[in-house]
């Protein structure tokens, strides 16, 4: 007598493709779109100033010690490659890389004079805690996108100058004053095909990671949200950070002792100002 044929079981539905950062990428991409990107003007940038002003001198001692920690950080570099102009310069601009990551002390302080409390040192170093996985594995991702440009840096520095580059006048001569080729222009040109992607991936995230419980790559798209719909203000912003963090640099780094503070409690400003809270908590 011949049998029926069992039927044949429903194929399970195809798994979300999931991202290195253990959340399925639609996911991400929906949580993302969970925030809204406020309008704002293209001076905003200046209003982020003042208010980060304000917040420095509302909690002077954690934002200056920190900020005199980073200054000391930027001279043991100078002290260690002094005589390697062609690493120091890849080093500093490197730092501008990782700076978002290692401004999370002034992120927490701002957030707490936001919430009408008590911003001290134990507030800052709160934000550095090893608990905070995801905060640990974006710092990781940027110090390698700082360490590689570091290395490109070197690289191109040393094999295609007319000379060595073992101090700022040979930098000078050798480099941007090159009479031949276009070393200086090419060296820009890499350093900011590199800035750029860091740059709109981190302007927000960073404090959005702090803030509220998202995933790193829901807080990833969401800067780059923010960046796509406000390109001026942000390339305005972005010229501000490197114009002032040049300045500070450019005074045996004491200036980086404010003006690390400044930028950090006005990047937090700027992070309330571009992100809206998410559709259930309006």
């Amino acid at each position: 007598m011949p049998t029926t044929p069992p039927p044949e079981r429903p194929r399970p539905a195809p798994e979300p493709r999931a991202s290195r950062f253990g959340l399925p990428t639609e996911d991400a991409l929906r949580e993302s779109r969970s925030f809204g990107v406020r309008a704002i003007p293209m001076l905003r940038p200046i209003s982020w100033l003042a208010r980060g002003w304000g917040d420095l001198w509302r909690c002077p001692v954690p934002s200056l010690l920190q900020g005199l920690l980073l200054a000391l950080a930027g001279a043991l570099i100078v002290a260690v490659a002094h005589d390697h102009f062609w690493l120091l310069a890849g080093a500093f601009s490197g730092f501008l890389l990782v700076a978002p990551i290692l401004a999370g002390g002034f992120y927490a302080c701002s957030r707490a004079l936001e919430q009408h409390r008590p911003a001290t040192v134990a507030t800052a170093l709160r934000a550095w805690q090893p608990t905070r996985g995801r905060l640990v594995a974006f710092g990781l991702l940027l110090a390698v996108s700082g360490g590689g440009w570091m290395l490109c840096s070197a690289a191109l520095i040393t094999g295609f100058a007319a000379g060595p580059i073992d101090t700022p006048e040979d930098f000078l001569r050798h480099v941007v004053l090159a009479e031949r080729g276009w070393l200086f222009e090419t060296w820009l040109a890499l350093g900011a095909l590199l800035a750029a992607p860091v740059f709109a991936s981190s302007v927000v995230a960073v404090p959005l990671l702090m803030d509220r419980p998202v995933s790193l790559l829901a807080a990833v798209f969401t800067s780059w949200r923010v960046v796509m719909t406000h390109p001026a203000p942000l390339a305005m912003w972005a010229l501000l950070i490197l114009v002032m963090t040049l300045i500070g640099m450019a005074t045996a780094m004491l200036g980086l002792i404010v003006v690390l503070p400044w930028l950090g409690h006005a990047s937090w400003h700027a992070y309330r100002d571009l992100v809206r809270p998410v559709a259930s908590e309006r």
